[in-house]
């Protein structure tokens, strides 16, 4: 087809090409897994009327920017669609999305848990299957379902970047003969036509590690989700609340500029239970203006603790903050051992149901989409994937504040605050 050979990459159209039952596919971050795969399910809608193809995700977020990409690719195409909808249960995840075709064909993106993964006879896509929080839960549940004979003959496609040894992912790609194999690294993909400086992108990664794993496909480290979507859940209330009168206020705030979103979180400490009460989200805003919003909320007379995010272009706005708010602000710089005391503490919150949220999916996703990853020496990192939406700027928020909460010790009572000088100095 002459559309294919103008948008898709070799390797991508190598993908869609493959025509074998059980197909897995070992792709570098940034290389169009979600592209391809959504390529392929809409061409087979297409050409099969009547069909279905049902597409498990990490995350909601996921689901949705791959439902986003077969909409895409419907319109390219031009396979009509009837209907695309998004249900859910009130401000719970998303239960399901589907689009529906003029044809009579569907594709369906849910979310990635064994309940949810019964009861479907379907062509299936398990996309970052090596993130998956129940993985070897999921294939038990799904597994029998596409290879029952009286369903008929069922595809299977699975894609991932690696994320260590233990999990199914891994287990497939080495020990399963059956699969077609296809293995795309950064750098087969920059061969081939993708346009990414290589230079720039592993200097941004700056960890050996990570560039081995997530852009060279190794399988070097053991990695799990650090909040699973029940202990977030735990901890969520419908909507934010007030902070009480007496309550003392305790801010986070991570930095961020034109990639990244600048977030203050502002937290109330009741009973030993810290209860978000104010989320700032910053999307593309002037240094001085962010500056502008902290400040504010840094003159409320009940803030006794502020922890900014002091790392890269961070630096120069934290110093302003403790220079005009004093002592209550902590510049936190963010190294490998700063944010694996930071993240753990983030955990134990979850964990002691300490914390409350609300119920906000780009809250919950940010969130889930943070990886703990163990090397082969030990070394334990923090990594979550950069989305259209951050960078899981939330969370790291998220961290801060409640790492400003937890050094209650260097508590005090601020004199009222009053504004010096002009913004546009920073």
């Amino acid at each position: 087809m002459k559309l294919l050979d103008e948008i898709l990459l070799p390797y991508q159209r190598a993908w869609v090409e493959d025509a074998a039952r059980f197909k897995i596919g070992l792709w570098s971050r940034q290389t169009g897994k979600s592209f391809s795969t959504a390529c392929e399910a809409v061409l087979h809608c297409q050409l099969h009327p009547g069909a279905l193809w049902v597409v498990l995700s990490a995350g909601e977020r996921q689901a949705i920017e791959w439902m986003r990409k077969a909409r895409q690719w419907a319109e390219a195409v031009r396979l009509a669609v009837e209907a695309y909808d998004e249900l859910r249960q009130g401000q719970a995840l998303m239960t399901r999305a589907e689009i529906a075709f003029a044809n009579k064909s569907r594709i369906l993106a849910i979310p990635a848990n064994p309940d949810t993964a019964r009861g479907y006879s379907a062509n299936l896509v398990l996309d970052e299957f090596a993130i998956h929080e129940k993985p070897w839960d999921i294939w038990a549940a799904i597994y029998p379902s596409i290879t029952n004979p009286l369903n008929g003959r069922k595809l299977l496609r699975v894609v991932s970047t690696p994320k260590g040894m233990g999990n199914k992912f891994a287990d497939l790609w080495f020990k399963n003969p059956a699969y077609s194999k296809h293995k795309v690294t950064i750098l087969d993909a920059k061969a081939q036509g993708l346009p990414v400086d290589l230079d720039e992108l592993r200097a941004g990664v700056d960890d050996p590690d990570i560039w081995a794993q997530e852009y060279l496909c190794e399988f070097i480290d053991s990695s799990s989700v650090l909040l699973p979507y029940d202990l977030i859940s735990a901890c969520e209330v419908p909507a934010i609340q007030a902070a009480p009168g007496d309550a003392p206020l305790y801010v986070g705030m991570d930095v961020g500029r034109s990639k990244d979103l600048s977030v203050i979180m502002v937290g109330a400490l009741v009973a030993g239970v810290l209860h978000l009460t104010r989320v700032e989200t910053l999307r593309r805003k002037p240094f001085a203006e962010q500056l502008q919003c902290l400040c504010a909320i840094g003159a409320d007379p009940r803030v006794r603790r502020i922890a900014v995010d002091a790392t890269g272009i961070g630096a120069m706005l934290a110093e302003e903050a403790r220079r005009r708010l004093g002592g209550r602000v902590e510049p936190v710089t963010f190294t490998a051992k700063s944010k694996g005391e930071l993240y753990a503490a983030l955990r134990r919150r979850f964990e002691d149901k300490a914390l409350r949220i609300p119920a906000d999916r780009d809250l919950r996703e940010d969130l889930h989409a943070v990886q703990r990853n163990v090397s082969a020496g030990g070394t334990v990192t923090y990594a979550a994937p950069r989305s259209e939406d951050g960078h899981s700027d939330r969370a790291a928020a998220l961290a801060l504040l409640i790492h400003a909460a937890e050094r209650r010790g260097c508590d005090f009572l601020p004199r009222p605050f009053r504004f010096r000088g002009s913004l546009e100095d920073l």
